[in-house]
């Protein structure tokens, strides 16, 4: 039998297609979504309905992104499903969720991401995050884990700084590859991802904390002097009362906050700004599963 292939579907590896298949797995997600009638539940990546037809069973409707063109086919002439979806055949990297959303219904976003994306797609969707009420997905297990990490974790870089700085961060489940066909080669999680309502100390400009993330955690291995040399001397990050020898793991998330107040205050030459560097981006994105994110895609 084809490993690739369930409910008559051709897994497509450029998608990064893995279908849930354990009835009992597919429940207790369900249940930690909780999904009730009046909300505006949206999935992204539905796939063959393995939780979209338990959600329409409680809510009665939602909206589902869905860029297999194939897949949103199947779902427009699904017997049961088709009248209580709104289909969205497109890229969810490049969908304007804020449509979908309104001030007495934010929106509740769920679904099995795939894991060759996952990261820039939640770094997408948390620009939307003051329209959004939760967030449940279905990641790698390390993605999670990168998440929810804090300080002085090797786990702990830009993925950890940038989603806790605007979400509450809570891993849910772990589910092994056998839920899957075809079954991956890696583990997996579901996480809750809960938008701060408010921000205890805001940074003033995002960009910047992503700037500076960037700068410490493309060299990790390197203390923050030298990290830091382009946007911040010495001198400087002593004023700021931070310890030029840590590394960027040993920073809290209130530090990186108070660097990037700093370059927003003193911003540096364009040139000077750091960008992904040689080795990341020579790297390929996935390893020889094509759903594993290659970890050092995740700082």
């Amino acid at each position: 039998m084809n490993s690739k292939s369930h409910l008559g579907h051709q897994a497509k590896k450029r998608f990064g297609q893995n279908f849930l298949h354990n009835d009992a797995v597919i429940s207790d997600i369900i249940d930690a979504i909780n999904p009730e009638p009046g909300e505006n539940l949206i999935e992204i990546g539905p796939g063959l309905g393995a939780l979209t037809e338990p959600v329409i069973e409680r809510a009665k409707k939602l909206s589902v992104v869905e860029l297999d063109r194939d897949l949103a086919h199947r779902l427009r002439h699904h017997p049961f499903l088709a009248p209580h979806l709104t289909i969205y055949e497109t890229d969810a990297l490049k969908f304007d969720f804020a449509q979908l959303a309104s001030e007495d219904k934010p929106l509740r976003i769920f679904g099995n991401l795939p894991y060759n994306i996952s990261t820039p797609l939640i770094f997408h969707l948390l620009t939307f995050k003051s329209q959004v009420k939760d967030m449940h997905f279905m990641l790698q297990k390390e993605v999670v884990q990168r998440m929810a990490a804090g300080p002085d974790c090797k786990a702990y870089g830009r993925l950890s700084i940038m989603t806790q700085y605007q979400c509450q961060v809570l891993p849910v489940m772990e589910i092994g590859p056998e839920a899957f066909k075809p079954a991956p080669k890696v583990d997996s999680a579901i996480v809750r991802l809960i938008p701060h309502k408010e921000i205890k100390n805001p940074v003033k400009d995002i960009a910047a904390l992503n700037t500076v993330c960037l700068a410490a955690f493309n060299q990790r291995r390197k203390t923050i002097r030298n990290s830091f040399k382009n946007l911040i001397s010495v001198e400087q990050l002593e004023s700021l009362n931070i310890d030029a020898n840590l590394r960027p793991e040993n920073l809290s998330i209130d530090d990186y906050i108070t660097l990037a107040n700093f370059i927003t205050d003193n911003p540096v030459q364009e040139d000077n700004k750091p960008k992904k560097s040689k080795r990341h981006m020579a790297k390929k994105q996935m390893t020889d599963s094509p759903n594993a994110v290659n970890p050092d895609m995740l700082d």
